[in-house]
């Protein structure tokens, strides 16, 4: 009648040292090949520039940031927003061949679903901002920069590992 579904292998993740090595590699290939390091926050900028030139287009092309994103037509075919989609499909292919695709929210359970989701919604914002004025987020920045010896790649990293351990004390149980 009733049969229990198949159960899936789970894979384990890879040890610390294989996936340094081989982000470390990819991040040399990226370098080799195309000219620039890895990042991501560029990709939501681009976004933005998009957005913006769908819904205000005067405004903003006459805007001093977004104005050059969209000086040459889609800002969305830049590299890094490519490279964003490609890690996004990427990680979605690796999480069902390891079977680890599932669905979640960490931590519902013990505040509850509102609270933790407008946490971590003024997180990533925050975060977001913070990368922008940065000038790069902790793969654009943080791995790309330190790659190429980049003193404020170095900077932000002790920033941004200071600011999450003291995030982390200030909203402990969240």
């Amino acid at each position: 009648m009733f049969q229990t579904p198949p159960s899936h292998t789970i894979k384990p993740f890879w040890q610390p040292l294989t996936a340094g090595m081989a982000l470390g590699l990819v991040l040399l290939l990226t370098f080799l090949l195309t000219g620039h390091g890895l990042g991501a926050t560029g990709a939501s900028t681009r976004a933005a520039a998009w957005l913006g030139l769908e819904v205000a287009t005067a405004s903003t092309q006459a805007n001093a940031y977004l104005g050059p994103m969209v000086k040459n037509g889609n800002p969305m075919s830049s590299w890094i927003t490519w490279q964003v989609v490609g890690v996004a499909l990427g990680a979605l292919v690796a999480a069902f061949m390891a079977g680890r695709f599932r669905v979640q929210l960490d931590g519902a359970c013990s505040v509850g679903t509102p609270k933790r989701v407008a946490t971590a919604l003024i997180g990533g914002m925050l975060a977001g901002f913070g990368a922008r004025v940065a000038a790069g987020c902790t793969s654009g920045l943080g791995l790309s920069g330190a790659a190429t010896l980049g003193i404020a790649a170095f900077v932000f990293l002790g920033t941004f590992f200071a600011a999450g351990l003291l995030a982390s004390r200030l909203v402990k149980g969240l």
